[in-house]
């Protein structure tokens, strides 16, 4: 299972009730943040995400609402004494524009600082999953990022004890694909069903894409910027956002099971018309807020 959840969703500028863009994604006892907008960190405080257990930041582009909060985040981790080290993904080509933000001040750091340039495709492959980047459409480089689990391999019970398979056949059938019972070769894939993993995406700032669909494929969480609503089009169309109406669509596309609205315009106190146009073409729409938190098992 993993949990998100959402530290900050506003655009651009701070709110009295909204932060700047930055998700916290926990999985295993492990937590990854997706942007890390100024004030990243006292939100992780207020809605309970350890800064402790942070091993990887996605970076989606390199405009100031997604990234200043690394250099007040990494500060802190050294302070807690971290000695683990720390991985930052962001878009190729600015290297020296994250440098700059880690080692402004010269601070001492405790703990090692990995810089990984990303582009379209696998960036990270960890304990039962994996993350992967692919493009967006922005006014700068930007990459939208898709953790999925690794499928899972389930015994079918009934079928396994029919044929005689148990205790130690089960490992031995694991690691090399077969087993031999009675003389018969059983193959692993007559006795197991395949469970896909979970899958969550999350994609800002950007037009949309149909290369984001494909990306976002079956995804249980699905998150895309709704900066604006559709009286809008023409702003979103001009500054490289997107309508809540046109990332419904999206999501419709790529059959997501929940579509989440994100990244929103100053002017929006209230999210209720970006919802209600979302939910017209998508029907399971939610409009995320400062401390939301979504779980799938």
């Amino acid at each position: 299972m993993f949990t998100a959840t959402f530290l900050g969703t506003s655009g651009s500028a701070p709110t009295k009730q909204r932060g700047l863009s930055s998700v916290a994604l926990e999985h295993n006892g492990e937590t990854m943040l997706f942007d890390c907008g100024e004030g990243t960190q006292r939100q992780m405080q207020l809605f309970g995400v350890n800064i402790s257990k942070v091993n990887h930041i996605f970076i989606t582009h390199m405009h100031a609402d997604h990234v200043l909060g690394i250099a007040g985040l990494i500060r802190t981790m050294s302070l807690y004494h971290r000695t683990s080290p720390l991985t930052i993904y962001f878009p190729e080509g600015y290297m020296p524009s994250l440098e700059s933000l880690i080692k402004f001040d010269n601070a001492l750091m405790a703990f090692d600082i990995i810089l990984k340039g990303v582009k379209s495709g696998t960036v990270l492959e960890g304990n039962g999953f994996a993350v992967k980047a692919f493009k967006l459409k922005h006014s700068i480089k930007c990459y939208g990022y898709a953790f999925a689990e690794s499928d899972k391999v389930k015994f079918l019970k009934n079928k396994c004890n029919s044929l005689g398979i148990k205790g130690k056949m089960f490992s031995e059938l694991s690691k090399k694909g077969y087993i031999t019972v009675s003389g018969k070769r059983i193959r692993i894939s007559e006795v197991t069903t395949r469970e896909p993993g979970k899958k969550f995406v999350y994609a800002t700032d950007t037009r949309p894409l149909a290369s984001t669909a494909i990306a976002a494929k079956n995804a249980d969480v699905f998150v895309h910027e709704t900066t604006y609503d559709s009286s809008l089009a023409k702003q979103a169309r001009e500054r490289q956002h997107s309508t809540s109406e046109e990332a419904a669509q999206i999501a419709k596309k790529a059959n997501v099971k929940q579509f989440v609205l994100y990244h929103f315009s100053t002017r929006y106190k209230d999210t209720s018309t970006l919802l209600e146009e979302a939910r017209r073409t998508f029907k399971n729409s939610v409009a995320s807020y400062d401390g939301l938190k979504i779980s799938v098992k």
